[in-house]
C-alpha cells in the first residue's frame, strides 16, 4: 500500500520532486530570516554581518546543488570512496592548521566562512556505506566480517573527530550507520553487540572528560547552577516559555539580546520558539520531518525498484536529517544533554548548509533518474 501511494504521487512528466525542492528553499529562506533576527544585536556597527554571510552561503549552496544535481548516481557511487579518503585527510589537516573556537579545533578558515570537515565526513561516510551495502549486502546479512568492515571505517572517523573534540558528529555517524545496517538486514545479535559497545564508549568518554560530565549534570538539573554551567539551558528554556502559543512576533525576542549564547547557531530553535510560539514551532517541525519523510520515501521506492545504492543513500540522508533535527530540538528544550548540532537549513553555519544542500541535490537526482526510467518505460510501451 505504501509503495503504491509513493508511485501514485510520482508524475513522470515533472522532471524533479517539486515538493522536496520548495520545502528546502522555504527552510533556507526562513533560516535566513531567523539568522538575521537572532544576530542583529551582536554588533551595533554591523547588525547585518551574519545575515550577509548567510546570504552568501545560501548562494554557494544553491550553486553547488545545481552542480551536484548534474552528477549521475553512478558517478556518486564510483567516487564515494575517494571522497571518504579526502574527508579523512581533511580531518587530519584540521588538527594541524585548523582554527580553534571555544577550545575545539574543527574549522579550516576559507575567508567567507570556516569550513568544518566533520560535515563532509557525514556525507562521505554515507556514500561509502551505500556503495558497500549495494555490493556486499549478502555478506552483511550472513557474516560478522561483512558487518565489521563499515564499523572499522566508522571507528577511524570517530577517533579523528573525538580528537577535535566533536562527540555530536560521532553520535550522528553512529546512529545513521546502525540505522542503515538495520535496513540492510544485519542480524539482531550484531546490533546488540555494537549498541552495547557504542553506549559503553559514550559513557567512558563522558566520565573521563570533565566538561562532558558537567554538561550531563547540568542537563539533569540546570536550575542548580542557573547563573553558571546551567545558564545557557536555563535561558533557552525561558525563551521557549516566553513564546507561549503565538509567540512575541518576528524580531521581538528578548533573549537574543545577548542573554542566550549561540542563539543564531545551535540554539536558534529557542529564538524561533520565542518569536513564533507553539504554532510556529509545529509548522517548522512539520517541514523538517516532511523533508525526512520525503528522503525515506525516495529511498524506499529506489530499493523496491532494485536501485540499492540510491535507496540506501536516500535512507541514510533521511535518518541523518531526522536525527539531527531531533537532537537539536531535544538539546534546546532540555530533553537531551548539550551537543553542538545545527538545526538543518535553519542554524547559521556554512559547512552544514552546503553539505546538506548537496545531500538534497542527491535526493533530487535519485528522484529525477526514477522519473526518467518511468518516462522511458511509457515510451517503450507506446511503441
Amino acid at each position: 500500500m505504501t509503495l503504491f501511494w509513493i508511485k501514485k504521487k510520482v508524475n513522470p512528466n515533472i522532471p524533479f520532486d517539486n515538493q522536496l525542492l520548495w520545502t528546502v528553499i522555504g527552510l533556507m529562506t526562513f533560516g535566513l530570516i531567523m539568522v538575521t533576527s537572532s544576530s542583529m544585536a551582536f554588533s551595533e556597527s554591523a547588525p547585518f554581518f551574519y545575515a550577509q554571510r548567510e546570504l552568501i552561503q545560501i548562494g554557494m549552496s544553491l550553486f553547488l546543488m545545481c552542480i551536484a544535481l548534474c552528477i549521475p548516481m553512478q558517478g556518486w557511487q564510483q567516487f564515494g570512496s575517494a571522497l571518504l579518503i579526502i574527508s579523512i585527510f581533511m580531518l587530519i589537516a584540521v588538527l594541524v592548521i585548523g582554527s580553534s573556537i571555544n577550545g575545539a579545533s574543527r574549522w579550516i578558515p576559507l575567508g567567507v566562512f570556516n569550513f568544518q570537515p566533520a560535515e563532509l565526513s557525514k556525507l562521505s561516510l554515507f556514500l561509502f556505506l551505500a556503495s558497500y551495502l549495494a555490493r556486499r549486502s549478502e555478506e552483511v546479512q550472513s557474516g560478522f566480517w561483512g558487518f565489521l568492515k563499515p564499523m572499522i571505517v566508522l571507528a577511524i572517523l570517530s577517533i579523528l573527530l573525538l580528537i577535535q573534540p566533536d562527540l555530536g558528529t560521532v553520535i550522528v555517524l553512529f546512529t545513521v550507520t546502525i540505522g542503515i545496517l538495520f535496513i540492510a538486514g544485519a542480524q539482531l545479535w550484531q546490533f546488540i553487540a555494537i549498541l552495547l559497545t557504542g553506549v559503553g564508549t559514550v559513557v567512558v568518554l563522558i566520565i573521563f572528560e570533565s566538561y562532558r560530565l558537567t554538561r550531563l549534570m547540568t542537563f539533569l538539573d540546570p536550575w542548580q547552577d542557573a547563573t553558571g554551567a546551567g545558564y545557557q539551558l536555563v535561558a533557552s528554556l525561558m525563551a521557549i516559555g516566553n513564546g507561549g502559543i503565538t509567540g512575541q512576533g518576528i524580531g521581538n525576542s528578548i533573549f537574543k539580546l545577548r542573554y542566550l549564547p549561540e542563539c543564531h547557531t545551535d540554539f536558534i530553535f529557542s529564538i524561533i520558539s520565542e518569536e513564533y510560539g507553539y504554532i510556529g514551532v509545529v509548522a517548522l517541525l512539520f517541514l523538517l520531518f516532511f523533508l525526512t519523510f520525503k528522503a525515506l520515501a525516495i529511498g524506499y521506492r529506489a530499493l523496491n525498484e532494485g536501485s540499492q545504492f540510491s535507496g540506501y543513500l536516500a535512507c541514510e540522508i533521511g535518518i541523518w536529517f531526522g536525527f539531527q533535527t531531533f537532537v537539536n530540538v531535544g538539546v534546546t528544550s532540555g530533553m537531551l544533554p548539550t551537543k553542538g548540532l545545527t538545526l538543518p537549513f535553519i542554524s547559521y553555519g556554512g559547512s552544514s548548509l552546503i553539505i546538506m544542500s548537496i545531500a538534497v541535490a542527491i535526493l533530487l537526482r535519485i528522484d529525477f533518474e526514477f522519473r526518467q526510467q518511468q518516462t522511458q518505460a511509457r515510451i517503450r510501451s507506446i511503441k
